[in-house]
């Protein structure tokens, strides 16, 4: 069996995936290759021509892949959910966020809100604010990036909250998890994958897809924010 998979990754399942690797390798002698990004940065690249080996995505960037040819359709695996949550600096007070007024109040109480503008928890901010009629009081002092980590700008003091899938606010030290958006306030993101028709490495691809969907991983998934 080929010894390496190359991996195009969400960056929801970037803490999963790289505490996985290392048991992967030694139980198989197969090396993730693996980089991450969010979906619609994903999306694009390999549009433009990019192959993996395997691709993770949310759903329904990995329908569209399937349906662009680019995925093979019966390797499709769903493997996760994630929430979106809220995240404040290691020692700050944790605001009320158990209902949607709580969490409009918090949001507006805080000096600066982070989210990210392409990952699909920036998405459903967008939305939310605009449904709750403070996206203009929220943007107006917000820390938007264009991708990566926006825990990462609690630690710079740049933010007081931010917003990410809770998987992803794990991936940075030095902050707390409040919790999540109130769930009647979102819509799970479901993370699956599947291999790309392109890939000259069928077989390692295919092996690696029927891991990373057994009972095996899931102790994993629920540590680093994910329900299997």
């Amino acid at each position: 069996m080929e010894h390496s998979v190359r991996v195009l990754s969400t960056l929801a399942l970037k803490g999963a995936v790289a505490r996985l690797a290392a048991a992967y390798q030694a139980a198989s002698d197969i090396r993730i290759d693996a980089d991450f990004a969010p979906t619609l940065a994903l999306l694009e690249r390999l549009r433009e021509g990019e192959v993996a080996d395997v691709v993770i995505l949310t759903r329904a960037g990995l329908d569209e892949m399937t349906g662009e040819g680019r995925v093979a359709r019966e390797s499709a695996v769903d493997l996760a959910r994630s929430y979106v949550g809220v995240a404040v600096k290691a020692g700050a007070a944790h605001p009320d966020i158990a209902s949607e007024a709580a969490l409009r109040a918090a949001l507006l109480d805080a000096r600066a809100v982070a989210y990210s503008r392409l990952g699909a928890s920036g998405i459903l901010f967008a939305q939310l604010i605009a449904r709750l009629g403070i996206a203009e009081a929220i943007n107006a002092r917000a820390v938007i990036i264009p991708m990566g980590f926006t825990a990462e700008k609690l630690v710079t003091g740049e933010a007081d909250l931010a917003i990410q899938q809770i998987s992803e606010l794990k991936q940075v030290d030095g902050i707390e998890v409040v919790g999540p958006i109130p769930l009647d306030l979102q819509t799970p993101a479901v993370f699956s994958a599947g291999r790309m028709t392109a890939s000259q490495r069928a077989a390692a691809a295919d092996h690696l897809l029927r891991y990373l969907s057994s009972p095996e991983v899931a102790p994993v998934l629920r540590e680093t924010g994910l329900e299997p």
